[in-house]
């Protein structure tokens, strides 16, 4: 959808203008990623438990996991505010420069791969066979949306330096 919208600008026209349609795209991308999250969940819940991790060790390294997945989520949005964290730059809407502060300094993509995170805690929390299988989708998915992303972003900021070099 945001590759179309980039080559299209349809969203923008539907909506009046970049800011709206992408707002409207992130608020439809939280709605799915609420799914997501339900289906994981009752998945694991429907599912039997690995017996043998069903300790507090492996729960609490899930706690841990899930922790730093978290504040690589939320240090990334509040890096990106909301149209940089939902494919703004597909709407035309750019950051100053890339961001590279925390969490970017630390990894790459600390979004996805703290997203992945959560995921893993909370089926080592939930000792959760069905989570972890689950969570390499996850992490799967992730690797090819960076795949397109990745090269994309570094295009649209190199041409942006280029344009304000050449001013």
């Amino acid at each position: 959808v945001a590759r179309w919208e980039h080559k299209t600008r349809a969203l923008s026209q539907i909506f009046g203008s970049p800011r709206a349609a992408c707002y409207c795209l992130g608020a439809v991308i939280l709605v799915l990623n609420c799914v997501r999250s339900h289906c994981f969940t009752e998945a694991m819940k429907s599912q039997p438990k690995l017996e043998g991790w069903d300790y507090h060790w492996t729960y609490y390294s899930g706690l841990a996991i899930s922790a730093v997945g978290t504040l690589f989520v939320i240090s990334s949005f509040l890096a990106l505010g909301f149209t940089g964290t939902f494919l703004g730059d597909y709407f035309g809407i750019l950051m100053e420069e890339k961001v590279t502060s925390f969490p970017f300094s630390v990894l790459d993509n600390p979004m996805y791969w703290g997203s992945t995170a959560i995921y893993l805690g909370w089926s080592l929390m939930h000792a959760s066979p069905a989570g972890l299988l689950l969570t390499a989708v996850v992490a799967i998915s992730y690797t090819i949306a960076v795949l397109y992303e990745g090269p994309f972003t570094e295009e649209i900021y190199r041409r942006k330096q280029k344009g304000v070099k050449s001013k």
